[in-house]
């Protein structure tokens, strides 16, 4: 009977950390089951080329950038450069880029130059944190 008891306990206080497990847990992920009116694919912007009010293009959005509460808070476009060598990566404002339409296509255009791009502060990619950083190497370049 002794050992039926101990069993018993023992199985009680081994199942009591998968219990408080479980309410540790977070709570199970919202489905949608429509897409939000008026929203649109980071497609649209990833990858997109930008051009200024004179139809110039003055560069090509390199990344976008999402703040916690999911939110689309800068682009990083890249300007100058060869084939996406040797160009500067700078970050606008998510409004700075006004999306038009030009043959049924997304365009996406910006009120500066592409000189006033490359004389903003340079970032570059950190792999190791994972985020864009100050590119001191770029700025140390354009003082000279």
């Amino acid at each position: 009977m002794l050992k039926y008891v101990v069993t018993a306990a023992a199985v009680a206080l081994l199942s009591v950390p998968a219990y408080a497990a479980q309410d540790a847990m977070p709570p199970a992920a919202k489905v949608e089951t429509a897409v939000p009116a008026n929203a649109v694919t980071v497609t649209d912007w990833y990858k997109q080329d930008v051009y200024d009010p004179d139809d110039n293009k003055i560069g090509q959005i390199k990344d976008v950038l999402v703040d916690k509460s999911g939110k689309i808070h800068s682009l990083v476009i890249g300007v100058g450069g060869f084939l996406g060598a040797g160009d500067t990566h700078v970050l606008v404002a998510f409004d700075a880029v006004q999306p038009t339409m030009k043959d049924r296509k997304m365009y996406l255009v910006m009120n500066t130059t592409k000189d006033s791009l490359k004389a903003a502060p340079g970032f570059k990619y950190d792999s190791d944190t994972t985020t864009w950083v100050p590119d001191n190497h770029s700025a140390s370049n354009k003082m000279k």
